[in-house]
This record gives structure tokens, sequence and C-alpha cells, in this order.
């Protein structure tokens, strides 16, 4: 039984392989977990087609190959039942080969060779050089692991740390978001704008509806759909923050392709996109947010959910949170925290006079990137959400 690279989505062509939880010769059952499949946008778990004895492993860690290519062969009943010799050298490697050994003869250089998203990110951050660094992959192509030893032979002696505690291994998500984020801070330069808005006027509907919604649809109505209703309109006429820079030039997109940043259960944290947001009303924005976030909850996104992103919302707001400074979502140029709408004392000014009344009020904080846009731009953009958040009357989206 053939297991071969999986088509991840369809914009995705190729895949890593992260990490073998089988080897050469060892048993395994119909659904057990065989191998795990990175690439820039998701991790998948693959699993066993059948049960068997893995015959051979093709493709070692760390090594970048196409879609369609032969992962590996489990013999099966009434199929050969000895263990294949073939690839047995990318099944060393895969079972983890002493670094700075290929597992087919002696390492070699690896300029030019096809490089795996991780390792692309890791040289990027490190600003190392592929050809500077021995690859053991197949036909002498650089590891994940190849350039991590790399970096450890560079680095000085760190101090002891002290006793006690607990050491928390990062698991693959956490990998790539924490890969992600100093990629992030890296490209961009940040700038963080915050302003606060009257919810008023979105709670007088949302309160009103709050009951019927959640007996209908089983979940709550929460802010964040009519903040993201509030934010395409205003990036209709602030389009330069739902944009990506494309060498020195700002690439402003059409569409408004929304990222919502979703939490998974502290473990890690994912944004699958809403494509079309922009000619979505609220009740349309509430309903594709919940199957979102649940669909990510239950680790069923794939790369196309996570791909074509071009503004991302963030809300920990449900958390009780002030404001938030949030990273850029690369290669977008802007993303929005929305924190906890609370009940404060604010001053309102009448043609009568001032007086204080008590009001929901959030803040809505912006980074954006400083090549792409200035602040005099994010300003008058984050005026004018403020603008349509408290002016709209929103009875008139349901």
């Amino acid at each position: 039984m053939d297991v071969l690279m999986p088509q991840l989505g369809e914009t995705v062509n190729e895949g890593t392989v992260a990490a073998w939880h089988k080897q050469v010769g060892e048993a395994v059952d119909k659904g057990e977990l065989l191998l795990d499949v990175e690439t820039d946008k998701v991790a998948t778990e693959i699993i066993a087609p059948a049960a068997g004895v893995i015959g051979s492993i093709n493709v070692p860690e760390g090594e970048t190959v196409d879609v369609g290519t032969l992962l590996a062969v489990i013999s099966v009943a009434g199929e050969a039942a000895a263990v294949s010799t073939e690839n047995a050298a990318p099944a060393v490697a895969a079972a983890g080969s002493p670094p700075g050994e290929a597992a087919a003869g002696l390492p070699r250089k690896t300029a030019g060779n096809r490089l795996s998203p991780a390792v692309r990110r890791l040289l990027r951050e490190h600003e190392l050089d592929a050809s500077d660094i021995v690859g053991t992959g197949k036909d002498g192509r650089l590891t994940r692991r190849d350039v991590l030893q790399h970096i450890g032979k560079g680095t000085a002696a760190r101090p002891a740390v002290a006793a006690g505690g607990e050491k928390l291994p990062f698991n693959r998500i956490r990998k790539m978001t924490a890969e992600h984020m100093v990629r992030s801070k890296a490209t961009s330069p940040h700038v963080l704008q915050v302003i606060e808005a009257d919810f008023s006027s979105v709670d007088k509907v949302r309160l009103a509806k709050r009951e019927q919604w959640r007996n209908d649809n089983g979940y709550s109505l929460t802010y964040m759909p009519f903040v993201a209703r509030a934010l395409c309109l205003a990036i209709a006429e602030f389009p330069r923050v739902n944009a990506s820079i494309d060498g020195d030039s700002l690439q402003v997109h059409a569409d408004v392709n929304l990222a919502i940043a979703v939490d998974l259960n502290f473990d890690g944290l994912v944004a699958p996109v809403i494509h079309g947001a922009s000619s979505a009303g609220v009740p349309a924005l509430a309903v594709k947010f919940n199957e979102a976030s649940a669909k990510a909850k239950d680790g069923k996104l794939t790369a196309d959910d996570l791909a074509g992103g071009t503004y991302t919302l963030s809300n920990p707001g449900p958390f009780g949170t002030l404001f938030t400074a949030p990273i850029i979502n690369q290669p977008q140029v802007g993303i929005l925290s929305m924190d906890a709408v609370t009940k404060r004392p604010v001053v309102v000014e009448t043609t009568s006079g001032d007086s204080v009344a008590i009001r929901p009020v959030g803040v809505l904080a912006h980074s954006f990137d400083h090549r792409a846009i200035d602040g005099a731009y994010s300003a008058a953009f984050l005026n004018k959400l403020k603008s349509i958040i408290e002016t709209t009357d929103w009875d008139q989206e349901f």
C-alpha cells in the first residue's frame, strides 16, 4: 500500500515531512498516526491507510516534495511480507542519522537545491547562506535539523537555567506561530495607533437580538461581526490598509479576505480566512466566524482555509484586555485588535451643554506597516471606523 504526499489545498503543490511516527519494520494499524506534514500555512497529521508493516520510508524528515510523491510503502496482508531494502538510506535519516552524516554517504553542499518553507524561514531569520551549510537530506538537501545544528554551533554558551519548574516543548502550531511572529517583526516596521469607540448603537441592536440569535443558532451574537462589518466599510474608503508589499510597490487588494485570529485552547494560534468578507452583512459574518472558529478548534482547517488573507482581525476582548498591540500577519500591512467593551463614564456633548453618561466603550488598536502607509492615513482610517461603529443603524443589517 503506497502512502503519497496528499493535496493539502488547491493552491498547495508541495509539503514538508516534519516527523515520522513509525519506522521501517514497525507494525501499524489502519488509522494510526504515521507522519506529520507541514506547509507554509498548516500542519497535518497523516494516518495509515491500511494495517501492515512499514516496508520502506522514501522521504526523510525535513524533505520537501511535490504532491503525489511516494512517502512510504506499507506491506499489507497478501502482499510481500519482507521489508523492502529500497530507500534504506532515507529511512535511516528519518530515524535520526547522526548530525552531519548523510544516510546515503558523505554530506553534500546544498546550493541550488529546493528548500522547505521551514528551512527558508530559518535562513532568513538568522541571515544565513544555504551554501555554507552541509545538507544531510536526500541528494544533499538541507533540512531544518541541519540549519538548527549550524546555528547551535555558533551560539555562545547560555547561562544555566534555575533548578525546578517545567520545560514545555513547543508543539507544531506553536513553532509555526513563533517563526511567523519573529519574521513579521523583522520584516515590517510596526506602528501602533489606538482609538476608543462608543458601542451604544451596536448594543442597541445586539442586545435586542441576542436571545433570539442564540435560540436560532446555538451561540452568542458578539461584537466581532459588527466590528468586522464596520472594518470592511472603512476599508472601502481607505483601501491601502488592505494591501501587501510587492518589491517597491504596494499591492492594494480589490476584495477584503478577512483573517480572524483563533486561539486553540492556549496551545497555539491560527488565522482562518473569510473570503469576500466585504460583501457579507453582520449575520453572515457571525455565521462564518463561528464556522471558521469551530473548524480551527476541531483541527479541520486546510491550507486553503488559511490562504489569501488581506487583513486580520484579532479579538482578545473576551479576556477583558484594555488594548493589545497585535503583530502583523505577513504579507499583510495591517491588523486590528478589538479589546474588551466595558461600561465607562463619558462626556456627552449636546447643544444644551455637556453631561456625563455611562456608555459601552471599546478600544480598537491598529498595527500597520510604516513602509505601506503613514500615521495620518491610519489615523483617518481609524476615525472612519469609529464613526461607522457609532453612527450606523445596525438594525438594517438584520
